[in-house]
């Protein structure tokens, strides 16, 4: 399946899906996901609420656009098992300068796993589900769009996966800054930049220096060779309109991307143009 999250922890949660949920059907809701679909959307605290925009279809008797009510629910982790992850963050600097610099280590279910806990799904009793269509599957499309948008805003946020969980960012960092650790960190991040100072010259001063000696015989000769010149290899795709699309932009509905598409069109032109 071609990528839709564009960091590792929005494809480790799509990944975490995967493992207990029909592919095809997951696959569904990727067009619900990009699209104008999901007209209202809330996460707090491992409940997310969504609703869902569905299709006309006479053949089922629906002439007029429906509008489904999606639930998710996550289970919280508890407090008591919060102290102990955030004890082992706390005493390890690789995860502890990450987080509070809003980075996820790449390593964290570690920590969690420590404490017999995971921050990812793991099956399917991790994800109550709840949609008001007519679907019975689980999940269904609606469900399904509201899985990719959850990884989507994972890419911006990162965080959402430890409130999903039922503890926030700010909570997060307030408690690691209490270890020395944090407490250092937290302070050196504090610490104010020096101010720029004012230079007397808008424009740099000329260094002086002395020129090389050199024959003009053996400039002539070439006996002394240039530097050998690195060519840079021109990209696939020379349009900025359609890079800045993006590989997945809202109008397009198919799984592969669509710079990776008009790549292969480009190349095809170039071709035929010089036969």
């Amino acid at each position: 399946m071609a990528r839709f999250s564009r960091t590792w922890w929005g494809e480790k949660f799509i990944e975490a899906l995967e493992q207990f949920t029909d592919e095809a059907r997951l696959r569904r809701g990727r067009s619900y996901a990009r699209g104008e679909r999901i007209v209202k959307f809330s996460l707090s605290k491992g409940i997310i609420t969504a609703r869902v925009k569905g299709n006309i279809n006479p053949y089922f008797g629906v002439y007029k656009t429906p509008y489904y009510n999606v639930k998710l629910e996550i289970p919280l982790i508890p407090p008591a098992k919060w102290a102990k992850i955030i004890e082992y963050l706390s005493s390890k600097a690789s995860f502890i300068s990450k987080l509070m610099l809003n980075e996820i280590p790449d390593n964290i279910e570690t920590a969690f796993s420590s404490c017999q806990e995971h921050l990812l799904p793991h099956s399917d009793k991790d994800l109550i589900t709840n949609c008001s269509c007519p679907d019975w599957a689980n999940p269904c499309k609606h469900i399904a769009g509201v899985y990719y948008l959850v990884a989507s805003k994972l890419d911006h946020d990162p965080f959402l996966l430890f409130e999903l969980r039922g503890l926030a960012r700010d909570e997060l960092q307030k408690e690691l800054k209490k270890s020395p650790l944090g407490k250092v960190l937290s302070e050196e991040l504090m610490t104010k930049e020096v101010s720029l100072q004012s230079s007397d010259s808008l424009f740099t001063k000329p260094l002086k220096e002395k020129a090389a000696s050199q024959s003009l015989k053996e400039f002539w000769h070439g006996k002394k060779l240039l530097k050998e010149i690195e060519y840079l290899q021109p990209s696939a795709v020379s349009a900025v309109l359609i890079k800045k699309q993006g590989d997945y932009p809202l109008f397009w509905e198919k799984d592969v991307s669509f710079i990776e598409v008009m790549e292969q069109l480009y190349y095809r032109v170039k071709v035929k143009s010089k036969i």
